[in-house]
């Protein structure tokens, strides 16, 4: 009888970030996020992280905060943050907050009229329900309640797995070839698809900071960047 050949098995796909140029090495997330922790050790921390660290660390606190990050610079979220929390800092204190003093209270940040109302609105229906929603669709049923904004509570305030992918995030993990999207709702499904879990919510709070003074959306620092032999500098034509 005719010898039967065992099936060859089928090519594995390979990633751009796994063919690494000469003068890289080959792409290895654990060591990105070694050398993120050092690189960004004197940086200005994200805002929802410095509050935190701040003591302002309840889910209620991260949810108002986060939201009123939305568009807002973390040099300006943080201080009205922070005069925000002396005026209220539970769902029902912040409830009792007559719309207009909310308003002046969120001057600085964008669009303070229209979040003061979301953030009455929430407050509102927290205060009734008894509790911060802690899922993701609890969270996007609240007034004003993005994906961004719910992923930013569950990670940094309930203290959950959950990814936020902002424009630091969704650029810089780009130009490492480590995901190849278009939008930051694209990046965050590739990266919970393939980014380890134990990483979900520090990517945001590394790579905010990282881009902001680092991985620059122009001109990236890239001589002197520490993760440069693992970075591929995809869409990068020019750099300092």
């Amino acid at each position: 009888m005719p010898r039967i050949q065992a099936a060859r098995p089928a090519p594995r796909l390979v990633l751009p970030a796994e063919l690494p140029a000469p003068d890289k090495d080959p792409f290895d997330i654990d060591q990105v996020f070694r050398l993120l922790r050092g690189a960004t050790a004197g940086l200005p921390q994200a805002a929802m992280f410095a509050l935190r660290d701040r003591g302002f660390a309840s889910p209620f606190e991260q949810l108002v905060a986060a939201l009123i990050s939305a568009r807002t610079r973390d040099e300006t979220t943080i201080p009205v943050c922070l005069r925000l929390f002396a005026r209220a800092r539970t769902p029902e204190a912040m409830a009792q907050v007559p719309e207009a003093e909310l308003a002046g209270l969120l001057q600085g940040a964008t669009f303070p009229e229209p979040k003061a109302r979301d953030i009455l609105a929430l407050s509102r229906s927290i205060a009734a329900a008894g509790a911060v929603p802690d899922t993701m669709a609890g969270l996007q049923a609240l007034r004003g309640v993005g994906p961004k904004i719910a992923a930013l509570t569950l990670g940094v305030g309930f203290g959950q797995a959950a990814i936020s992918v902002d424009i630091h995030v969704h650029r810089i993990a780009n130009r490492w070839g480590y995901v190849a999207t278009s939008t930051p709702e694209r990046t965050m499904q590739a990266l919970l698809a393939r980014l380890p879990e134990r990483y979900w919510v520090e990517i945001n709070e590394r790579l905010v900071p990282f881009g902001k003074f680092v991985c620059t959306g122009d001109r990236p620092r890239c001589s002197g960047c520490a993760l440069l032999r693992q970075c591929r500098q995809v869409g990068v034509t020019g750099h300092r």
